[in-house]
């Protein structure tokens, strides 16, 4: 586990079918729905790619997380990311959100409850923000699996109010635990 204590890093929200999101000071997170004014936030799924397939999916992509050790990594390489710039809700600092399983319970501040459902699947806009970031958001495993870098997902199964600072306490489930796939 990292030595810093998990924290909250940023916090974004946008109520269009943008790219990016705005930082704010804080946000409002609602149990079994996502980010209050959100473009993503139903019990329904509301990517618009996933709408077009089948509107009637549970919505496992109500919350979607990034590591701020990402845009270090990213920064070595040349890129420019800060908090919101790759559709985040939350940038977390010292939570190994990569590596933990299905169903992790992450609890923010005095609150909020959040399930971890699986991975986000880096797209095409990726390149489009800027190019090769799609590459730089991907690596290989000593075996040769593909690893996804983009964040997490995540569903809320407690609301409340979110903002930069709040302290996350992670609790893994029961064993056998399985690893987070693309959702």
């Amino acid at each position: 586990m990292p030595t810093q204590p998990p924290v909250v890093v940023a916090v974004c929200a946008s109520a269009a079918h943008a790219f990016t999101k705005p930082m704010s000071s804080s946000i409002t997170v609602l149990a079994g729905l996502g980010v209050e004014g959100d473009a993503h936030c139903g019990v329904t799924v509301q990517h618009r790619s996933r709408v077009a397939r089948d509107p009637t999916q549970p919505n496992l992509r109500q919350v979607h997380l990034i590591h701020a050790e990402l845009f270090a990594e990213l920064s070595a390489q040349g890129f420019s990311v800060r908090p919101g710039q790759l559709g985040e809700n939350l940038t977390t600092q010292g939570v190994p959100l990569l590596s933990l399983p299905v169903g992790t319970e992450l609890r923010i501040g005095a609150d909020v409850v959040l399930r971890l459902t699986g991975l986000r699947n880096p797209c095409a806009q990726l390149d489009q923000f800027q190019p090769g970031l799609t590459a730089a958001v991907l690596d290989r495993s000593p075996e040769g699996q593909l690893i996804r870098k983009a964040g997490v997902m995540s569903v809320v199964l407690a609301g409340g109010l979110v903002q930069a600072g709040d302290r996350i306490a992670i609790q893994l489930p029961a064993p056998p635990h399985r690893g987070l796939e693309p959702v």
